[in-house]
């Protein structure tokens, strides 16, 4: 009975984070509405904001040509380096994040149906029962139904295994920001006036890695890090009530 409530509450668990992540994708935050308002700002000759609303856009609608082009040519234009993705990372990023969420959740009901079912016991002697010989008919169903739950369960694990794939692919993108202003300073230490290093394009995409105060510890694509003022960096993933 214990291990039912556990899974119960972890089925209730995982069904809510869905719908967060559900309640995200609305009207106001879609990938048609981060693509309209990055188009906006790149005729507005505003590159850094283009940037942001096309990546976010890109999370919601993976495969979307029209948002992947406009991004490249925003990049080109600014002279930063187009990003590429491995065949891997277009694989596990075909379906968007949303729909991936609830495919796993679904893919843990199923096997969580599955393993209930298996401790369910039956109240037709000589049918499904476990504990008695069964005659022809009640094997072959028996058979049958066995044959259901372990079809139940690897699609479960199928369909779970597919969400991990795509979480991982997605998380570096958590910890990515972009410049927002150009010759942004990159300081040695996460002070107003700290040593200077370098400075940052506006537009260019950043790693982030480390916080402290007003300052985050970025890392560039060509290997240097640094620290930069939150002030000057938009997050790809936006934080919790963020547009």
């Amino acid at each position: 009975m214990k291990a039912r409530v556990q899974l119960a509450l972890l089925l209730i668990g995982l069904s809510l984070i869905a719908c967060s992540t559900r309640a995200a994708d609305h009207a106001e935050y879609s990938a048609a509405a981060l693509y309209n308002l990055a188009n906006s700002y790149a005729r507005a000759g505003k590159p850094a904001m283009a940037v942001v609303n096309y990546e976010r856009a890109g999370l919601l609608a993976p495969n979307d040509s029209d948002i992947e082009a406009n991004l490249r040519y925003v990049r080109e234009a600014a002279h930063l380096p187009a990003e590429s993705r491995t065949r891997l990372e277009r694989a596990l990023t075909t379906v968007s994040p949303t729909v991936v969420s609830w495919l796993g959740v679904i893919g843990v009901f199923m096997i969580g149906a599955s393993l209930l079912a298996g401790r369910v016991p039956t109240r037709q002697p000589g049918l499904y029962s476990r504990h008695r010989v069964l005659h022809s008919p009640g094997r072959e169903l028996y058979s049958r139904y066995r044959a259901m739950r372990f079809t139940a369960a690897v699609i479960g694990v199928a369909l779970i295994g597919s969400a991990v794939g795509n979480a991982l692919v997605l998380w570096p993108k958590v910890h990515e920001a972009v410049v927002l202003t150009a010759a942004t300073p990159v300081r040695v230490s996460p002070v107003p006036m700290g040593d200077q290093l370098f400075v940052l394009p506006e537009a260019e995409t950043v790693r982030m890695t480390a916080e402290h105060e007003d300052f985050v510890l970025v890392h560039t694509q060509a290997g240097r890090s640094g620290w930069v003022s939150r002030a000057n960096l938009a997050p790809v993933v936006p934080n919790t009530g963020a547009q």
